[in-house]
């Protein structure tokens, strides 16, 4: 019974703690905690109260002398503020009854590259900033009412508090009816009515306009490149009587099930409910008369450049993979058509079936070799109201799906602002997958190759490290890790566009080459470290190789760091960020040595250590390349070239290697190799590779014009190797 007892104590205070800790995290994260630590001041000039917050929306009344003069809100109660840590944002913020932020406080985050190596003081006098941004004018332009002020290092976090600050505002203020900006209802107030699937005739589809027509005549068109004025496309009109058919289309919804069972027959629809995609439909035009709507241009380009679908600000052109072709019309008294074609209108489009929209053909005509002049003509389409049913309206603050859009178009538009940064990117690791692919070419001049890597490392360094601000850091698997645990979203990733794109790169970089693709070229604390030790190298710096005993045994301290951070990423994320210091990179890279002086000398003294022994940090401490190291291990290839000499009794490439990755038995260490291609250079240097220097020899004495190699003891495929 005793037992019993105890066991039963022991569960409930276990459940007690487990409930304390919900409630406390819960509790945490909710406006009423925050507002607890805030002056009422902080957000609204002479306040000096806070109201009760409202159960319908979440807000608060900033109180002066008892009368609201302010509301208080918690952006992530209204929209997604995920940084790129991969935790909310927590801003406070206050906005008036004209829809103006009258105070704004950063009261929480978590982001890894502000957390120590930017001033928090920073980033809270930028918030503080957008007091007195007038939501009324964000509204009016999409929020591009005013200047966007960046702090280096910080962009991806700053982007993200303005979004918020912007959107949340105008959320709040709608949902309150402040400064004008009275609730609105979000999408369309109705919606297609898909149990209406009723078999109609044509006479009836293109009575109540379910099917509708536009018709040209030969005289209209001639008319209308008359009134141009163009001489040339005068002189050469349609041929034919004013009075003969140039075109008759006619154009359906068919993905509304009644108007798609009557035009297309049961068996066609089925086809095309199966070809469509959620949230995508499909119109079928019908032409037939001289002119051709869908032209031939599409078998060349694959492109249907004579038709284009209008719908508001949103345009749709079709591709060949978005059409099919129709055999008949299966309505029985329908007209005979030369030209049948269903084109699918794809999710992407923002496509409201049940608003108006048109079809714009392009009618052409060649007025030379290589000029044509064009007009345009509308074929108007509206849904008749019996297909629609009213929508229920989505609430202003609760709305999912523009939510969801609104992050996607804050990254698409980090993305977009990147162009330039992100095609560099993509030509270094054209051209680096290049070299890895193509390596014994690219390593069979010395001198070449040696200046090549040095302009690459530089480039990794200015463009990437001190310029774009993208060097990758273990910080970034961390927060992986927790937003695995907690719930992943690709929204937070695609944030910072070159971060992405690099860490998409190591991925299948992995799978061939290894960690070195990274640490060997693209890391730019890792360039800085090779650059200065050359520099150090040309004004005669001693090197110092530490004995392959004691060399061997420290390198596991990056592996025993990687795991302990990894560990502590599971407790508490600031606190493992807080310990990933002992990565320089912030300090070195992100901030350029501009930040207090204990992490400025811990930098300089790796890159100190680095002069003598070349890649120290890289060597012994890095967690980042234990963390690529441990994944790299399923590489499908090994591309390194290798004699049977190397180790036993050559030690060239041993001695030479950057790092100390070749075990003096001849083994080159993945693990340890950061790809630098010094020993495919030395694989081919007739200066210093015993076995090429032999061979050369060997054709001296015999006269030979080719280098003969034993069997075995190169790839056939070594430069002027023959087998013997």
């Amino acid at each position: 019974m005793d037992v019993k007892r105890a066991i039963f104590s022991w569960l409930s205070a276990v459940a007690f703690i487990l409930a304390a800790f919900v409630a406390d995290e819960a509790h945490a994260d909710s406006l009423a905690s925050f507002l607890s630590d805030l002056e009422p001041s902080e957000l609204a000039p002479g306040a000096d109260a806070f109201g009760p917050i409202r159960e319908d929306v979440k807000v608060a009344p900033v109180l002066k002398a008892g009368e609201t003069i302010a509301w208080a809100f918690l952006t992530s109660d209204f929209v997604g503020t995920t940084g790129y840590s991969g935790k909310p944002i927590h801003v406070v913020a206050a906005i008036d009854a004209d829809a103006v932020l009258t105070g704004v406080k950063l009261v929480k985050h978590s982001e890894p590259i502000v957390l120590i190596g930017i001033p928090n003081s920073k980033m809270v006098a930028l918030t503080e900033s957008y007091a007195g941004l007038d939501l009324k004018i964000e509204a009016a332009t999409g929020g591009e009412g005013h200047d966007l002020d960046i702090i280096s290092g910080a962009t991806v976090t700053i982007m993200i508090i303005d979004d918020s600050l912007v959107r949340g505002g105008i959320k709040v203020s709608r949902a309150l009816g402040l400064g004008d900006l009275s609730p609105v209802e979000l999408g369309p107030k109705r919606e297609l009515d898909m149990a209406q699937n009723s078999v109609e005739s044509w006479e009836k589809l293109s009575g109540d306009g379910s099917v509708r027509r536009m018709t040209l005549d030969v005289g209209q068109v001639n008319q209308a490149f008359a009134e141009t004025g163009d001489e040339r496309a005068i002189a050469r009109p349609a041929s034919g009587e004013p009075g003969d058919t140039f075109i008759d289309m006619h154009m359906a919804l068919v993905s509304v099930p009644s108007i798609g069972r009557s035009l297309l027959g049961d068996a066609e629809y089925a086809n095309l409910e199966k070809w469509l995609e959620t949230g995508e439909h499909a119109i079928l035009v019908l032409g037939r008369g001289d002119y051709s709507f869908k032209g031939s241009g599409y078998v060349r380009g694959g492109i249907f450049d004579r038709i284009q679908l209008i719908q508001g600000d949103n345009s749709v052109r079709f591709f060949d993979k978005q059409q099919l072709r129709l055999g008949e019309v299966a309505a029985g008294d329908s007209p005979s058509f030369v030209e049948l074609d269903l084109f699918k209108i794809p999710a992407d489009a923002e496509f409201d079936p049940a608003q108006p929209f048109r079809l714009q053909l392009l009618v052409q005509r060649t007025v030379g070799a290589l000029d044509r002049v064009f007009l345009t003509w509308d074929l108007g389409y509206k849904l008749p109201e019996y297909y629609l049913m009213p929508k229920q309206a989505v609430s202003v603050v609760d709305d999912a799906t523009g939510e969801a859009a609104a992050k996607s178009a804050l990254w698409k538009r980090i993305w977009n602002d990147k162009t330039f940064e992100i095609g560099v990117l993509g030509v270094m690791l054209l051209v680096l997958t290049g070299v890895f692919f193509f390596q014994f070419q690219a390593t069979k001049n010395a001198r070449v190759f040696y200046w090549f890597r040095i302009g690459y490392l530089t480039m990794s360094l200015f463009f990437l490290g001190w310029y774009m601000n993208a060097q990758l850091s273990v910080v970034n698997l961390m927060a992986l890790a927790a937003s695995l645990k907690s719930g992943f979203s690709w929204d937070a990733f695609l944030m910072d566009p070159l971060v992405f794109i690099q860490w998409f790169a190591i991925a299948a970089a992995l799978l061939f080459w290894g960690r070195g693709a990274y640490c060997g070229w693209l890391c730019p604390f890792g360039a800085l470290q090779e650059l200065t030790n050359k520099i150090a190298r040309a004004f005669k710096v001693p090197q110092w190789e530490l004995p392959w005993g004691l060399h061997e045994r420290l390198w596991p301290l990056k592996y025993m760091i990687f795991l302990g951070l990894f560990g502590l990423s599971m407790v508490s994320i600031p606190l493992a960020e807080t310990y990933a210091e002992i990565e320089p990179f912030k300090t070195a890279i992100i901030l350029k040595f501009m930040r207090d002086w204990p992490f400025v000398v811990f930098a300089l003294v790796l890159l100190l250590a680095g002069l003598f022994i070349e890649r120290f940090y890289c060597r012994y401490l890095c967690p980042l390349g234990a963390a690529l190291a441990i994944p790299a291990r399923i590489r499908m290839f090994d591309w390194l070239r290798r004699y049977k000499e190397c180790g036993s009794p050559c030690q060239t490439c041993a001695n030479e290697c950057p790092v100390q990755a070749i075990h003096p038995t001849g083994e080159i260490n993945p693990n340890e190799c950061v790809n630098c291609l010094h020993c495919q250079v030395l694989y081919q240097s007739d200066a210093k590779c015993p076995v090429v220097i032999r061979q050369l020899k060997r054709r001296e004495k015999t006269g030979s014009a080719e280098i003969k190699i034993p069997s075995g003891t190169a790839p056939k495929n070594h430069p002027n190797a023959k087998t013997t």
